[in-house]
């Protein structure tokens, strides 16, 4: 069983954070993670997710071959395939965390996105007919079609253990990026904050449309002067506010 030394790497942690001069909570800070983590790295309470090896070993100015073997390794020195062997097999069982993502559970999320991306769809193919279609339009319902992409059918069911532990504001999955101020994402509210992120998507892509005809055929100045500043309200009140709210109660 390969296994790391939790105490070795706890000193080799401190020692190279003393090394850069930083302190635990400087150190936790870049990481966006608390300083009581650190503090448990170095005390051999607990080890790092997987997520932070590649940041943690860029920050501490060394590789993460290097961070897994707990010591430097010298540039004229080659590793054997035995040493290579070691290091990766400590790679894979360092977490055992399997990635559940959403088109797995097949949620019936994904026939609401299919529907509403339908429907998104067809009023932009009505509104380019009668010469309405304009770039803030269609680009909030390509906003919802990604952005519903995501939560419906590619989203984690659950986020890494880490953040249970630690108080972290930012989510990482691939390219998609999000932080949430204020608000520690963890298994707790994690649900509720998918939840807000498909309800947005669903109805920016089936009711939004809608909403720029009522207001160009009633008001089309005030569509005309204010449009992509009633977009910017929609995105803020109708994504992130919810967001933080449902983060806030249920964290």
């Amino acid at each position: 069983m390969f296994e790391i030394d939790k105490e070795r790497f706890g000193n080799f942690i401190a020692m190279l954070r003393k090394e850069k001069g930083y302190t635990q909570k400087e150190l936790a800070q870049r990481l966006f993670i608390s300083d009581k983590a650190v503090s448990k790295w170095e005390t051999a309470a607990s080890i790092p997710d997987t997520a932070l090896l590649i940041p943690l070993a860029d920050l501490l100015g060394v590789s993460v071959t290097e961070l897994l073997m707990c010591e430097r390794v010298k540039a004229d020195e080659s590793m054997d395939a035995v040493q290579v062997e070691g290091v990766v097999k400590k790679a894979l069982s360092y977490s055992e965390e399997k990635i559940d993502r959403a088109y797995r559970r097949k949620n019936k999320w994904m026939l609401f996105y299919i529907v509403a991306l339908a429907i998104g769809c067809g009023e932009l193919i009505w509104f380019h007919s009668m010469g309405r279609l304009n770039d803030t339009l269609w680009v909030m319902v390509l906003l919802g079609a990604i952005f519903g992409a995501y939560f419906c059918f590619w989203v984690q069911a659950r986020v890494p253990s880490y953040h249970d532990e630690n108080r972290i504001t930012s989510y990482s999955d691939g390219p998609f990026r999000m932080n949430i101020p204020g608000v520690a994402i963890n298994n707790n509210n994690w649900r509720y904050i998918v939840l807000v992120g498909r309800l947005w998507a669903i109805l920016t892509m089936s009711l939004y449309p809608v909403l720029c005809f009522f207001i160009i055929t009633w008001q089309p100045t005030l569509w005309i002067t204010a449009g992509h500043a009633i977009s910017a309200v929609l995105v803020v009140c109708g994504l992130f506010v919810p967001m933080v709210i449902v983060g806030k109660k249920y964290e």
